[in-house]
């Protein structure tokens, strides 16, 4: 019986929109006020979900402390309180966009888990906009 646990977490984080090939112009008519050169923030709301078997000893499909922990040291430290453009190596040619942003911690976070385990991540960037990546 396959079945979902999920754990949120929270960091904040800021960031700006950008190409570096495109000239203020063209970057200001794609990502409009996202493209501040002095970069905006978010509040960012992370749902992680792992999907898989029920352990018949343990009764998990993964233990949440061990979830927890991966999310912090994955997630939390290395993006809270951030410039992602400017502290994150994984952003310094990857435009931070919530999409990418997803992408980027369902990359961290899958091969900490049992590979036998189904990974989604869903990110708020506000708390009407939202994103989910589930590895396709």
């Amino acid at each position: 019986m396959k079945i979902k646990v999920s754990r949120k977490a929270h960091f904040n984080a800021a960031h700006r929109l950008y190409r570096k090939d495109w000239d203020f112009e063209k970057n200001d008519a794609v990502f409009g006020k996202c493209n501040n050169p002095n970069f905006h923030g978010h509040n960012y709301e992370l749902i992680v979900s792992v999907f898989g078997d029920i352990d018949k000893e343990t009764g998990y499909v993964i233990d949440m402390k061990v979830l927890k922990a991966i999310i912090k040291q994955e997630v939390e430290d290395a993006f809270d309180h951030k410039n992602l453009n400017v502290e994150v190596a994984e952003f310094r040619e990857l435009n931070p966009t919530a999409e990418n942003i997803a992408v980027v911690i369902y990359n961290k976070i899958k091969p900490k888990i049992d590979e036998a385990l189904q990974l989604e991540i869903t990110l708020y960037e506000t708390p009407r906009n939202f994103v989910t990546y589930s590895g396709q």
